[in-house]
């Protein structure tokens, strides 16, 4: 894919086990539940506790800035007034305790994709074709430092996709990603929910590669 961006840095907080057995994987289960429900409170509550990583842990330290604008990610259909977008929710709350400048909802979702989460390892959405489906809106200003904003994170591919679009419209833009939960589909189970850590996702071998 022509144009993709090469590697993104990005965090996240929280683990989730798709399929691992024990209390900490069923509960990292019951914290996607309940994140993609979009409840204000719920988001404010994991907003604070990612505040508090952010000032106590060495793994989230500088990694968000006063004046960062916060881009949430759109989910995998087009956004319709009035339905929960949970990305723009939980960017709003990050916002409101401190982590950021401003939200910033001119990365839009302009096709339908299949949902990750739903589909079979062969049938998920491409990097391409989540880059095909995204667009950006004019804006009068143009940011420097830039957080795109995203509920759960799997591989990556949505994020380097809305990536690349950011960049294209941004060039100059210090681009990078947060999402309050990542998959931990590869490993038998988690042994703790809160595990924010600190790292990259990379365009290798004509796919989305996260690390950790």
């Amino acid at each position: 894919m022509s144009g993709v961006i090469r590697a993104i840095p990005y965090a996240s907080c929280y683990v989730y086990s798709p399929a691992g057995a024990g209390v900490v994987c069923e509960r990292s289960r019951l914290l996607r539940t309940l994140l993609k429900a979009g409840d204000s409170k719920f988001m404010l509550k994991y907003a604070v506790r990612v505040r508090q990583q952010a000032e106590d842990s060495r793994q989230l330290t500088g990694f968000f800035g006063a004046a960062d604008v916060l881009v949430p990610v759109p989910g995998s259909v087009p956004h319709v007034a009035g339905h929960v977008w949970v990305a723009e929710h939980l960017a709003a709350a990050l916002v409101n305790v401190g982590l950021g400048g401003v939200t910033w909802c001119g990365l839009r979702r302009v096709r339908a994709v299949r949902k990750s989460g739903t589909a079979r390892p062969g049938e998920r959405p491409t990097v391409s074709l989540h880059y095909e489906s995204l667009c950006i809106e004019s804006s009068a200003v143009a940011p420097n430092s830039i957080v795109l904003i995203d509920d759960v994170v799997t591989k990556g591919r949505t994020l380097l996709a809305a990536a690349s679009r950011v960049r294209e419209a941004f060039p100059c833009a210090n681009i990078r990603a947060f999402a309050l939960v990542r998959t931990m589909g590869m490993v038998a189970g988690v042994q703790r929910l809160l595990d924010p850590c600190m790292g990259e996702i990379r365009w290798q071998a004509g796919d989305a590669y996260r690390n950790p």
